[in-house]
């Protein structure tokens, strides 16, 4: 009887939540009953217990976000939106105007643009008759926006998530949900004037984001395709082959040519003679020596993309960008939508790799420096929009696109080695007090500051005391204090103190919006 009662007492004890009440009630009891009673009074806590709901039943969520997903902190978000600032305004400098469209497109409209990459687009449930895919980049729903609405002339950004079902690397920025911020220009011009402008926009961008030296690296298909053909490549495996050079910046000659004989079926003089032409880096020069090739110049297709691109570079020195650009016949851009010259931008390391960069096997190939990844891409695509055009009429379109997500991750890295402060919030000013019962007087004042477009805080406690309303702004980083007492009250001022400095000086009420903002302007 004695370890039943003792087992009985132990699960009482065990049982907690909304019940504990009744459970002490019953060990008060317990002493004096049989062992019958206490059977029952165990059997009306197994049934209270059965119907209030214990965690057997309950279900144990899984806390963590999908693979290839993240969350952003206030911290990131500050850093994210300084990024988007600078690129939206750059590409409003140039003009460009801002469309949306739908996160999900036909899958008929996806299916057949991405070459090898197509294996990589979310295909979504059918929900209603239609079948769906998520967007995996922005130029093709771009595309599908111009023929459907028959557009002729645009330069248009857009920033918006896209989706593609690939392997994550977190640390080196590379996602299946994120951000694309493109620009593109959309209309007949004369050849190579929207396209220096893309490469220009590029370097505008990555200048001002200071995220260390970088190279634009250009090329043509134009260019590809003629250099196959001279090289013996058969025309159905054009494609299939520029898929396997543009992995060039991933693996060595050796690999990428071991991939196009054995698993391309490319013959080995074929490889070879590639070989020597995609390891030619260059500019202006190099389109020239290029034309005067014994078999370069036998390829119309390869003379005409090698005159634009000495069109090109006439244009890049005028924008003073020549500098960071150059022409490497290496670079192929696996997409089957490109018809032109094509580019991308490196980051390029003169120290040592980042450690995120070195564990992840980035930079074996850049002359200068140590590649720590691409950050920026896009190139001309004449006969996209003529897919999706019933009649086939074709608007010609050239673009680029910031691979904003390594952008952040080079961003948070180099805010994480600073010792500067990064401010999640805007507040120019503090509404505080420095007694109490003055509750009513900082609503007051804080809604005037509201009303007069200033960005104000306050407290939300009765009466707060000074010091912990000073600690928020330092903080958070708020710049100013405007504190009331009694005294000021009477006065008709408003003591205003700087956080920094510790600096306080009296400011009458009527003044007290352009004061604030005078000493903000800066901020």
């Amino acid at each position: 009887m004695i370890n039943l009662g003792m087992a009985s007492l132990r699960l009482c004890a065990g049982l907690a939540g909304r019940w504990s009440g009744f459970c002490a009630r019953s060990l008060r009891t317990l002493s004096g009953m049989t062992v019958s009673q206490i059977d029952e009074e165990v059997a009306k806590l197994l049934q209270l217990k059965a119907q209030l709901g214990g965690d057997e039943g309950r279900h144990q969520f899984t806390l963590k976000t999908a693979k290839g997903t993240r969350d952003y902190n206030p911290k990131q978000m500050a850093i994210r939106e300084k990024v988007f600032n600078t690129i939206i305004s750059c590409f409003k400098r140039h003009g460009a105007e801002n469309i949306d469209t739908p996160v999900f497109e036909l899958k008929e409209t996806l299916t057949g643009k991405y070459g090898e990459d197509s294996k990589l687009i979310y295909d979504l449930k059918d929900q209603g008759g239609e079948l769906l895919s998520l967007r995996y980049d922005l130029t093709v729903p771009f595309a599908r926006y111009l023929a459907m609405n028959k557009v002729t002339n645009i330069k248009r950004y857009h920033i918006a998530k896209v989706y593609r079902r690939d392997n994550p690397a977190m640390t080196r920025g590379r996602y299946r949900e994120f951000y694309q911020c493109d620009f593109d220009i959309a209309g007949q011009y004369d050849p190579m004037i929207p396209d220096a402008e893309c490469l220009k926009i590029v370097h505008e961008i990555l200048s001002e984001l200071e995220l260390g030296d970088f190279r634009i690296k250009v090329n043509d298909r134009r260019i590809l395709d003629g250099m196959f053909a001279v090289c013996g490549v058969p025309d159905d495996k054009f494609r299939t082959i520029c898929s396997t050079v543009d992995k060039l910046d991933k693996m060595s000659w050796e690999d990428v040519r071991s991939e196009m004989v054995k698993e391309k079926g490319l013959s080995e003089e074929a490889a070879d003679q590639i070989g020597q032409y995609v390891s030619l880096q260059g500019g202006m020069d190099l389109a020239e020596r290029l034309l005067q090739d014994a078999k370069m110049s036998q390829s119309k297709q390869a003379c005409a993309g090698l005159t634009d691109m000495k069109q090109l570079f006439s244009y890049l020195q005028l924008f003073q960008v020549t500098d960071k650009v150059v022409f490497d016949l290496s670079l192929a851009r696996g997409l089957d939508y490109y018809t032109g010259v094509i580019y991308e931008a490196i980051l390029t390391q003169t120290g040592p790799v980042p450690v995120a960069a070195a564990q992840n096997g980035a930079g074996e190939k850049a002359e200068e420096g140590v590649s720590v990844g691409s950050v920026a891409g896009g190139g001309r695509y004449d006969g996209l929009v003529g897919m999706f055009d019933p009649k086939g009429r074709k608007v010609p379109c050239v673009g680029v696109s910031i691979g904003i997500e390594r952008v952040f991750s080079i961003m948070e890295q180099k805010a994480e080695a600073s010792a500067e402060k990064v401010r999640t919030t805007e507040t120019q000013v503090m509404v505080a007090s420095a007694q109490k019962n003055l509750l009513e007087e900082r609503l007051r004042l804080t809604a005037e500051l509201w009303n007069a477009g200033i960005k104000a805080e306050v407290m939300y406690k009765k009466n707060p005391k000074l010091l912990s309303q000073l600690q928020h702004c330092e903080d958070s980083g708020i710049p100013l204090v405007a504190i009331l007492g009694e005294q000021e009250l009477k006065d008709g001022v408003v003591k205003l103190r700087t956080v920094h400095s510790r600096e306080e000086i009296d400011v009458s009420r009527a003044e007290l919006v352009e004061e604030i903002k005078r000493r903000t302007s800066d901020i």
